[in-house]
Parts: C-alpha cells; sequence; structure tokens
C-alpha cells in the first residue's frame, strides 16, 4: 500500500514526507462526500448506474481509511492502542453499547 501511494508523487518528483500524507488524506475526504451525494441523487450521477455509484463509494471510503493507516505509519502511531484509548473506552464503561 505504501508504494502504490507514492507512485504518482514519485512521477512529480514530491517527498512522501508528513505534510504530504497530511494533504492526501485531506483530499481524499471529500471523495465520499461526493460519491454518496450522487449515490442519493444530491449530484448528478454523470452517467453512471446505481450499481457503479455504489462501488465507487465504496471505493472512496476504502481510500480515506489506506490514507489514514499510511498517515499512522509515518508518524509511528500504533492505531491499535489509539482505538483502544479513543473509542473502546466507552464501551468498557458502559456507554454505547
Amino acid at each position: 500500500m505504501y508504494r502504490s501511494a507514492g507512485r504518482p508523487a514519485a512521477r512529480f518528483g514530491i517527498e512522501r514526507d508528513a505534510i504530504w500524507f497530511l494533504l492526501e488524506l485531506q483530499e481524499e475526504v471529500g471523495e465520499p462526500t461526493q460519491a454518496f451525494l450522487m449515490t442519493t441523487g444530491q449530484a448528478r450521477d454523470k452517467g453512471r448506474s446505481p450499481e457503479q455509484l455504489d462501488e465507487a463509494f465504496r471505493q472512496e471510503v476504502a481510500d480515506v481509511f489506506c490514507q489514514t493507516l499510511l498517515l499512522a505509519r509515518i508518524h509511528g502511531i500504533d492505531l491499535t492502542s489509539a482505538v483502544n484509548d479513543k473509542w473502546l473506552v466507552w464501551t468498557e464503561q458502559g456507554i454505547g453499547s
């Protein structure tokens, strides 16, 4: 995943540093919104079928997930621990279960 994310950057001589990964994530975050709006008829479907729109939405969510993993990797973040600390603490306290 790390290598494939760098192909466009390498082609244009862009260094994949912490700023690059943050900006890539920011760019990706808007794309599921657009895809979702298309699936719900709130944006132009650009001639795509409902199945194609659903697939595009799934792919855009996957892009955000993968960019998040890459950002965490470059910062040395243990996502399992971070998720446990940030999210699972609520279930341990009986909130949200």
